[in-house]
């Protein structure tokens, strides 16, 4: 048995091979035995891709490790390949010298055809030579396994996918048990099937087992992780749970007001089923019926909430606008995915910044803060919350289609010490005098829900006077309400903490990341500070306003390179506002960096420096 600090496993197929479901089950079961994971999930774009072709692969990437892992890693060291357009797929990125786990009997002349090999047969293809393979005839041999229990043939085939789970289970040294007692809880009211998955998942596990003396097996010990309870989270369930956390914090009811939309839709479904938690939630025909309906939340003394991507944030502009006029809490959740337009819904891409900064007509400015991996999701989430009703303004967190789906352990906080209180200004209403327009020192004003006694007032989208909150058209009171809710957001960061610099706090090159890119930076960083290059990474995730002590930060490094998956947008905000001659590196693929591509990037920005 060889022992690793670390592997990055590949699953692959068509989208109805379940191949997110292997690799879900190979994170738990990683999880459980102490391992450090990251997760990549990887899509389709299009629904219902032709079966067989490269534009339909699903693959689930995920690297386990004995040390701290911060990304699903840049190349797999095994494929798991489940047909010819899954090995076409993910090749390329597998590394030189890898395992491939094939299923045989997928590998037929049509289907390679289909593929776009011009070979006819498995034995003909001779970018194989380089590769390990681990031949099996996985499709026919757990149908061969599943011969006495009484299931179709295509549900009986429909398990092939625990076959070659167990497979990776013994190349791994992976116990069985957490897999086997969740397919009985999944499965309970369908036995059959049930028996079925286990005994694909024990057959190919012994499959494997006689393989032995031609198959190397592997073993990954636990992480040294910091003491304390963990658990599996990707970041859409972290944002559920930071804002369910949020509401119990400030004593109010989570309202979320939704409209399903990739990659953000596990957000309302996750929130859908804690009503216990006081938790509210309206799936609505449309985006803009989504977020109206969260103002009105809103102004009835709820924590309101919307969720959505980008194509939906268009469509709720007007309406975030109006949060802004009325100045009411609100949060909303932005899942960014590729774009214009639809783009492509199911991968990764950081270009809503601007959109989220200046995407409303007139002087409309909000808080905006961004997740930077799964684990952090539930902390955001409820900094989101509470800047929200501190200030009682919109507040947008931007998270991403990899934080989404990604899943990594996260420690479960303390909550009697930590996100145990959020402080509102509905007690002001108890005060002598108030009224809704009532503006504390940081320029707040007075929350008033609909319907308390004696202090009925007016919202809508004209401008009101900063006294009385009625309706005025005068120019001098316009310009001072759009200078106060300027200057309230801005005053928004005495409420966040100051910028930690990962590195020295000076010298030749800063890295400045926002967003999902943080575990492949900061990987990339600390190879080459081991390196001893001058090298530091300041992460953002308060974006508007931006923190106290940014400018400091950055006037102590002779340049400055920020990373996006975008064409340079926190760049423009960097330069516009700083003045500091920042350069960037872009990547626009639907995909994140690779630690690879940042090592060289850096490198050459230190090399430019000399």
């Amino acid at each position: 048995m060889t022992a690793l600090e670390y592997v990055t496993i590949l699953f692959s197929g068509d989208s109805g091979d379940g191949m997110q479901l292997t690799g879900t089950q190979f994170s738990n079961t990683s999880a459980q035995m102490g391992n450090d994971i990251a997760t990549f999930p990887d899509y389709p774009s299009e629904i219902r891709a032709p079966s067989g072709t490269v534009v339909g692969v699903s693959g689930f990437q995920v690297r386990i490790g004995a040390i701290e892992i911060f990304t699903p890693g840049d190349q797999p060291d095994v494929l798991v390949a489940m047909n010819p357009a899954a090995l076409k797929a993910k090749l390329p990125i597998l590394k030189k010298g890898g395992t491939i786990i094939l299923n045989d009997d997928s590998f037929t002349t049509s289907a390679l055809a289909k593929a776009g090999y011009e070979e006819k047969h498995l034995d003909d293809l001779r970018e194989l030579k380089n590769y390990k393979i681990i031949h099996a005839q996985i499709a026919s041999q757990t149908e061969k396994a599943l011969e006495h229990i009484a299931l179709a043939p295509k549900l009986k085939r429909g398990c092939k996918n625990f076959y070659a789970l167990g497979m990776c289970y013994f190349i791994f040294s992976r116990k069985r048990d957490t897999t086997i007692n969740w397919i009985k809880k999944q499965f309970k009211d369908e036995p059959a099937l049930a028996e079925a998955n286990i005994t694909a998942l024990q057959a190919g596990y012994h499959f494997a087992e006689t393989r032995e003396a031609s198959i190397v097996v592997y073993e990954i010990a636990p992480a040294k992780l910091p003491k304390g309870t963990y658990r599996q989270i990707n970041g859409n369930t972290g944002v559920a749970w930071g804002l369910m956390q949020a509401a119990q914090a400030a004593g109010l009811q989570l309202f979320l007001g939704s409209y399903p939309i990739t990659p953000a839709s596990n957000i309302l479904q996750e929130l859908a089923k804690h009503k216990a938690f006081n938790v509210k939630t309206f799936q609505a025909e449309d985006e803009i019926a989504a977020i109206c309906a969260a103002i009105g939340a809103s102004f009835g003394g709820a924590l309101a909430v919307t969720t959505t991507s980008g194509p939906g944030l268009a469509l709720k502009s007007e309406a975030l606008n109006l949060a802004v006029m009325l100045e009411l809490p609100l949060v909303v959740v932005d899942v960014q995915r590729a774009g214009p337009s639809t783009g492509l819904p199911t991968k990764t891409e950081q270009a809503d910044l601007l959109q989220v900064l200046y995407g409303r007509n007139g002087e409309s400015p909000l808080i905006v803060l961004a997740v930077s991996r799964p684990s952090d999701a539930f902390e955001m989430a409820f900094e989101a919350a509470r800047l929200s009703l501190a200030c009682m303004t919109p507040v947008v967190l931007l998270s991403d289609g990899y934080i989404a789906n990604g899943s990594e352990p996260w420690r479960i906080p303390d909550l009697k010490q930590q996100y145990n209180e959020i402080t509102t200004r509905l007690t002001d209403i108890q005060k002598e005098g108030i009224t809704a327009f009532t503006r504390n020192e940081d320029l707040t004003r007075a929350w008033i829900p609909v319907g308390t006694p004696a202090l009925q007032h007016r919202i809508g989208g004209l401008e009101k006077d900063y006294i009385t909150g009625e309706v005025s058209h005068d120019p001098e009171n316009h310009q001072r309400m759009v200078e106060t809710r300027a200057k309230k957001v801005a005053l928004a960061t005495d409420k966040i903490p100051l910028l930690q610099v990962e590195g020295k706090e000076e010298g030749q090159l800063l890295i400045v990341s926002w967003g999902g890119t943080y575990g492949a930076v900061h990987t990339a960083v600390k190879a080459l500070q081991k390196e001893g290059l001058s090298i530091s990474h300041a992460h953002l995730r308060y974006i508007h306003p931006f923190q106290k002590n940014l400018a400091a930060v950055l006037k102590k490094f002779d340049k400055i390179l920020i990373p996006e998956l975008n064409n340079g947008q926190l760049l423009h905000l960097i330069n516009a506002t700083f003045h500091c001659k920042a350069i960037g590196f872009h990547k626009i693929k639907g995909q994140p960096f690779t630690v690879a591509e940042l090592i060289t990037r850096f490198k050459t920005a230190l090399q430019e420096y000399v």
